[in-house]
């Protein structure tokens, strides 16, 4: 519980929270279960295309110093953060290299489960294991709701977390990785949310 406590202090705190996280890779209590889900997506490569910055863990780190600038905008800063730092654990077990590509279909829907798994090893409200494993569920709605894609579940979604803050991960995903382009990321979020209306 120390270990959660002392990561969590630097996740809502700090401005940079991936600082602490890059040191904390190197450390020997961190190198254990839970904690394990975090520091193994370095070995994860994502597609140039998409992740130009690199492992899926170097991609974690941006993610997590955007989401540490929208916070306080969310519902529950302290969940959020998790929830940022979490969002892609599920590419360990779901990344695969299809016809040249490098792909990682379900991440979100296995990194849920884990996210889920994750909490659990502390002593934390259901309420709070369901947020963190909930938000990480649904971050690449954004995408599906869009692009109306199958894998969309808008009303799933809407019973289990707020829009706002899955529109607020969806934003520091997009903008954690090199080249992004805040404009386009913007208004690709302002459509989700007034898809979204329909819903709540």
């Amino acid at each position: 519980m120390e270990l959660f406590e002392e990561m969590q202090r630097h996740l809502v705190d700090d401005e940079k929270p991936s600082e602490f996280i890059k040191k904390a890779a190197f450390m020997e209590s961190y190198r254990r279960p839970p904690f394990t889900m975090i520091f193994r997506l370095s070995s994860i490569e994502q597609s140039p295309k998409y992740h130009p910055e690199g492992d899926a863990l170097i991609h974690t780190l941006l993610v997590v110093d955007e989401a540490a600038k929208l916070r306080d905008q969310s519902t529950d800063p302290v969940g959020f953060m998790w929830a940022a730092l979490l969002h892609d654990i599920g590419k360990f077990t779901t990344t695969r290299m299809r016809k040249g590509r490098i792909t990682s279909y379900d991440h979100d829907r296995e990194g849920g489960k884990l996210a889920a798994e994750f909490m659990s090893y502390f002593p934390v409200s259901q309420e709070m294991v369901d947020y963190v494993s909930g938000m990480v569920r649904f971050h690449m709605h954004i995408l599906y709701i869009n692009q109306n894609l199958p894998f969309g579940q808008p009303k799933e979604l809407v019973r289990q977390v707020p829009v706002k803050d899955v529109a607020l991960l969806g934003f520091a995903d997009r903008m954690g990785r090199l080249g992004a382009d805040k404009e386009k990321e913007t208004k690709e979020i302002r459509q989700f949310k007034d898809k979204m209306k329909k819903y709540h």
